[in-house]
C-alpha cells in the first residue's frame, strides 16, 4: 500500500436534520435525550467536558449547545490505512471558507457544516468531481 494521499472522487450524503454540537460537564452521564428521537448522533468524553453531536429538536434549552449544523457523510467504508481522505475534503472546503466540524466512526467520516455555508461547501466538493446526495 502506498502511503501517498488517495485522491479520487467521493460520494457523500447529506443527513435531512439539522444537529447541534452541546457540551456537557465531565462527569455528566450519558443523556437519554440524545438518543431517544433517533437520527445521527455521537459522543465523546475527555477529561475536560463530554461533547454531544445530536438532533437539535433533541436539545434541552438549558443545555450548552451550538445549533445550525449540517452533516456530510462519506458513503463507504474507509480502510484505515487509507491516507488523506479529510485532508483532501477539508482543504476543498477551506478553499472556499466553510468551516468544518469533522467526526469519525469505524467505517467512514463526516463533515459537519453550519447550514448557511452548506450550498458553499456542496458547490466546492462537486466542482472537484465529488458527489453530494440529498441536496438541491
Amino acid at each position: 500500500m502506498s502511503d501517498r494521499p488517495v485522491t479520487r472522487t467521493r460520494v457523500l450524503t447529506l443527513l435531512p436534520d439539522e444537529l447541534s454540537v452541546c457540551r456537557l460537564d465531565e462527569k455528566e452521564p450519558v443523556p437519554v435525550w440524545v438518543t431517544d428521537r433517533g437520527g445521527f448522533w455521537s459522543m465523546t468524553r475527555r477529561d475536560r467536558e463530554l461533547s454531544v453531536v445530536c438532533v437539535t429538536a433533541s436539545v434541552p434549552a438549558s443545555i450548552q449547545h451550538e445549533s445550525g449544523w449540517r452533516c456530510l457523510v462519506i458513503d463507504e467504508v474507509i480502510p484505515f490505512a487509507e491516507i488523506g481522505v479529510l485532508a483532501t475534503l477539508t482543504s476543498l472546503l477551506a478553499a472556499a471558507q466553510v468551516s468544518v466540524f469533522a467526526l469519525s466512526t469505524y467505517e467512514t467520516d463526516a463533515l459537519m457544516v453550519k447550514q448557511d455555508r452548506l450550498k458553499q461547501a456542496t458547490d466546492a466538493l462537486e466542482s472537484a468531481g465529488h458527489q453530494v446526495r440529498g441536496h438541491q
